[in-house]
């Protein structure tokens, strides 16, 4: 059964299944629909918006990252599923593949963010969300975004290694950048250490 949550909440993944090993985060978009005739004639349909995961050790410092320029982490563990240049089509338009298990102990956190990497801000982004499945069970939980404005970023969401546990925590914050090394010294300040 999975959990709707709301912005910075956090969820226990691995009380909610103690076996957890292989996640995968799945997010998806649509393109605002234009108001008024002339809107429908200048306005594309499509947008690319980028999902990126960039993993961080205790102290907060970069340690790798995996989006669609680099498809696999250096330690194998994550791996993107490849670049959805228009948000078309129904359900994940990207996703990302994490074996928690092989992830190395050095990582504490893995931050989930997206850009739109044409510069179009999220005023024209409709109906985001980001999920959790499990390759067994299903989707875990799933954060649904509101953060529509002029920004071109957002910092989705946070899973956390704390001691046995993985922890997701939604974070839904507005950040400006076409590219992951865009985000990824400002999202720091909105993760306790």
């Amino acid at each position: 059964m999975s959990i709707n949550l709301t912005k910075n909440s956090t969820i226990s993944l691995t009380k909610e299944l103690p076996n957890l090993s292989n996640v995968t985060v799945g997010l998806g978009w649509d393109v605002a629909k234009s108001k008024g005739f002339l809107g429908s004639l200048f306005s594309s349909n499509s947008i690319d918006l980028d999902a990126s995961c960039i993993f961080l050790d205790q102290e907060l410092n970069t340690i790798d990252t995996v989006w669609y320029g680099k498809l696999k982490s250096s330690c194998k563990s994550v791996k993107h599923q490849g670049d959805n240049l228009t948000g078309a089509g129904n359900g994940d338009d990207e996703q990302i593949k994490i074996n928690l298990k092989k992830l190395p102990a050095s990582i504490k956190h893995l931050a989930i963010t997206v850009t739109s990497f044409t510069g179009q801000s999220f005023e024209r982004i409709e109906n985001a969300f980001c999920r959790i499945i499990d390759e067994k069970s299903g989707e875990l939980c799933r954060f649904t975004l509101s953060e529509q404005g002029k920004h071109t970023g957002i910092f989705i969401g946070l899973l956390t290694h704390d001691g046995n546990e993985w922890l997701f925590s939604s974070k839904g914050v507005a950040m400006n950048g076409c590219k992951v090394k865009d985000l990824s010294e400002d999202l720091k300040k909105h993760i306790i250490k």
